[in-house]
């Protein structure tokens, strides 16, 4: 079997496991590892291997800027505080337990148990997007879970490329290199990906070619991630912050069709992708765990322990955090509802993948790595343990903690959003009417769409029972009418957003409307 013949039966496999993982509503990262463990334990599967450059090049980019183009820049400002705690404070503590418990457990050595601690310290923001889809979590929920997974990944970055050097060199950590390493890492990625940023926003207000768009719009998070490790900074950073000020400028760039285009191509890559790699951490396993020596043979006790050890500190760190910042809020009752969600949310994924296999094969000296397949099965292990566990009863513990959305609630915010860009719309059509500047059988038509939007937007149960005339309205006016009237709403839409009036789901649920009626105009 050649190794193209398996990447066409792995996508096979993986594109029908997610689908069905839709039908069932079930999730999907935790089926697709399911699934891939059940195929890697049958005696004629080949040995599965998959090479750094494939998690960490081809894959994770994408997905990382299809998981930070979604965080809502104005939700981030909100929760920068207890994410800055997370994103260091746990970081480095989750980091030292690990390595504790790995190091009185297995027969990792201190620097070696490091390692693994610092591969399994961080949130991974491709798992947490792709279970969150699942859930109604409120806006600020939300927007912790997924900008920790987000930012938390150049700290255990730093950590993980102190822990390999002190593994291979076998010199001692400092803690001053350490912290200009941060630096350089962090915070030169940061300015990379926003220079990117800024560079695809010039290009792409000047370029209303769908195709050439397209191309831009995946291109981009591999041109951050390539330039900023050629640079030796962290090349997740910067694809994390492109995406972010790229997320929240999209809908100003171009114009509702290539949106459409975009979105449509950009979903299908993900959905690809991900169904791919999730599978993939369930394949390895099998063939990890054929690789051990005979001392490393303790591992399925091993995995939970430190999958148990990654949970339960978790759980400590969220829950007085939590606690402190109800009480400065002045809440003399603590809940805890969001600190659990919090904590049963942060599951392990693609992130640790890619550190593990991008271990070094061998130490300074030339000599192989000590137990270097271990730690890539206690990573692996841990992140299937974690997405099985967790990805199947997270969305159990969010019913029960009782804080996730009721539709109702989300249908009523919606409707009112839908009530107040009709208003804007007729305001401006009223407008257009008393400055006699177009045939009034479009601008009658266009009056009784909008009041049957408003009356339906009010009691979400009419209907619009406008007879079709279009054959004999002006059709080139009509459209250039609601083409304006649309660009209204959008404003419109717009302004309810930063006046904090609708979330961010609301808001990018709302301009997709708008834009599939803008593209259906045509002409």
């Amino acid at each position: 079997m050649t190794g193209l013949t398996i990447v066409l039966l792995l996508v096979v496999l993986a594109t029908a496991v997610a689908t069905g993982a839709r039908h069932w509503r079930l999730p999907a990262p935790s089926l697709l590892v399911v699934a891939g463990l059940g195929i890697g334990l049958l005696p004629w599967v080949p040995n599965i291997h998959v090479a750094p450059e494939v998690i960490s090049v081809l894959v994770l980019p994408p997905l990382l800027y299809a998981s930070a183009e979604e965080m809502s820049s104005r939700e981030l400002r909100a929760v920068w505080r207890p994410v800055t705690v997370l994103v260091f404070g746990l970081v480095l503590a989750s980091a030292a337990a690990v390595g504790m418990i790995a190091s009185a457990l297995t027969p990792l050595s201190p620097a070696t148990a490091f390692v693994l601690g610092a591969i399994l310290a961080s949130t991974d923001p491709v798992a947490v997007t792709a279970l969150g889809r699942r859930l109604s979590l409120p806006p600020r929920v939300q927007a912790m879970v997924q900008a920790e997974s987000l930012f938390n990944d150049a700290t255990s970055l730093v950590l993980y490329k102190v822990a390999v050097a002190t593994a291979v060199t076998a010199s001692a950590v400092s803690i001053p290199s350490a912290a200009g390493q941060f630096v350089v890492l962090g915070g030169g990625g940061a300015l990379i990906g926003g220079a990117v940023a800024a560079v695809v926003v010039l290009v792409r207000r000047r370029t209303e070619d769908p195709v050439l768009e397209t191309v831009i719009a995946l291109v981009t998070p591999y041109a951050s991630y390539v330039l900023a490790e050629d640079l030796h900074t962290s090349g997740v950073t910067a694809v994390i912050v492109a995406g972010v000020i790229l997320g929240s400028t999209g809908h100003k760039l171009t114009n509702a069709p290539i949106r459409l285009q975009i979105h449509a191509v950009y979903d299908t890559v993900v959905f690809l992708l991900e169904s791919v790699v999730f599978a993939v951490i369930g394949l390895q396993l099998p063939t990890q765990v054929r690789e051990l020596a005979a001392d490393e043979r303790g591992w399925p006790l091993w995995v939970p322990a430190v999958a148990f050890t990654v949970l339960a500190l978790r759980l400590l760190w969220v829950f007085p955090l939590s606690a402190l910042m109800q009480y400065r809020r002045g809440n003399n009752r603590i809940s805890w509802r969001v600190p659990a969600v919090l904590s049963w949310a942060g599951t392990r994924g693609v992130m640790p993948l890619a550190a593990a296999l991008s271990i070094p094969l061998t130490t300074h000296s030339g000599a192989p790595l000590p137990h270097r397949a271990l730690i890539l099965t206690l990573t692996t292990g841990t992140i299937a343990l974690t997405l099985v566990v967790q990805g199947f009863t997270l969305a159990p513990v969010v019913r029960r903690s009782g804080i996730a959305l009721e539709p109702q609630h989300t249908a009523r915010e919606e409707a009112q959003a839908r009530h107040h860009l009709a208003r804007a719309a007729l305001a401006e059509l009223e407008q257009i009417e008393t400055a006699d500047a177009a045939p009034q059988i479009a601008l009658k038509q266009l009056h009784r769409h909008l009041e049957a939007r408003i009356q339906q937007a009010n009691d979400d149960s009419s209907t619009d029972g406008d007879t079709d005339d279009t054959a004999t309205r002006p059709a080139d006016a009509y459209r250039e009418i609601r083409r304006a009237l649309i660009a209204v709403e959008t404003a419109e839409l717009q302004r309810l957003y930063e006046a904090n009036k609708i979330s961010n789901t609301t808001r990018r649920r709302l301009q997709r409307a708008l834009d599939l009626e803008e593209a259906s105009l045509g002409g």
